[in-house]
């Protein structure tokens, strides 16, 4: 990992740390039990581009940022965004296209978070209905946000490789 990316990294935590403690009361969406915070996705789905170890410790600051403001079910659920941003990020630095890995991302990520809710007393049918289809719908629109950030800011889609 390259000081430049370290430094984005770092920059994306501390908005995923951000995005929940300030703004998860104005950018909340709740449809019980199910919770949603707008944009929460974005700085985890951007560090993607940044490499596996980046987008897993973006990941790590979103779900610390998840339980201090709402507490283990929600951090728990926040934690898979280590998952998806990881092998999202494997998928990035293997070629695929950014908008491409988002997409294959999307199942991973509702999955995972419909299965990590079983724990705490989801029936399978509020798991897999109410926060896998969710999230699935979360990240659509986060995604979607995601990629009209790097656009806008003129990301390339993978801008801290090192040639060879």
């Amino acid at each position: 990992m390259g000081t430049k990316q370290l430094v984005f990294g770092a920059l994306l935590t501390a908005l995923a740390l951000v995005i929940p403690l300030a703004f998860g009361g104005f950018l909340g969406v709740v449809v019980p039990p199910f919770s949603a915070t707008l944009a929460s996705h974005v700085p985890v789905m951007i560090s993607m581009l940044l490499g596996p170890w980046v987008a897993v410790l973006v990941g790590l600051g979103s779900a610390l940022g998840f339980l201090v403001k709402l507490g283990m079910v929600i951090a728990a659920r926040a934690a898979m965004h280590v998952v998806f941003a990881g092998v999202g990020a494997v998928m990035v630095k293997r070629g695929m296209p950014f908008w491409r890995a988002l997409l294959w991302t999307l199942p991973i990520h509702a999955l995972s978070e419909a299965l990590i809710v079983l724990p705490f007393g989801f029936t399978l049918q509020r798991a897999g209905v109410v926060v896998g289809l969710g999230t699935a719908m979360h990240h659509l629109v986060d995604a979607g946000i995601a990629l009209a950030v790097v656009k806008a800011v003129g990301l390339a889609q993978r801008p801290f490789s090192r040639p060879g």
